[in-house]
């Protein structure tokens, strides 16, 4: 079974991923893997802030960590899978394209205002994709 979680750093993409590992921890031959989307509208902005490309891309890194650290804690082997664009359209596209089982998001990512003028990208993933999405709150 192919699960993935979707991060973004933020405490809620935290609590799928703490529930994305518990079903890849008793669901036998289960595969994990981690979708983090670098937010091309805020994507110029974070590398204007950047001191270096490496800095910007430690910065992403860091906010998977927490997830990876969880996953090897209990034994579940992850693969991280970066992508970039608007978040809800490339995690549906990459669900589609990769026969995504179960899909495991928070429901409510780092940008609140955004949210809430353009809709949440759990509520978007949630209508248009191909599998199964548990929202954790």
């Amino acid at each position: 079974m192919k699960i993935a979680v979707a991060v973004d750093g933020s405490d809620n993409a935290l609590r799928a991923a703490e529930h994305a590992v518990m079903l890849a921890q008793h669901l036998p031959e289960a595969h994990l893997e981690i979708i983090y989307v670098a937010d091309h509208n805020k994507a110029k902005d974070e590398y204007l802030l950047a001191q270096s490309p490496e800095s910007l891309s430690l910065k992403r890194e860091q906010k998977i960590q927490p997830v990876l650290k969880l996953a090897k804690s209990v034994g579940v082997e992850v693969e991280i899978i970066m992508l970039r664009g608007n978040p809800s359209q490339e995690i549906i596209k990459y669900v589609k394209e990769h026969s995504i089982d179960q899909l495991v998001i928070g429901s409510r990512g780092l940008n609140t205002i955004q949210e809430m003028v353009l809709g949440s990208v759990s509520h978007k993933v949630m209508k248009h994709a191909s599998c199964p999405v548990t929202i954790v709150k």
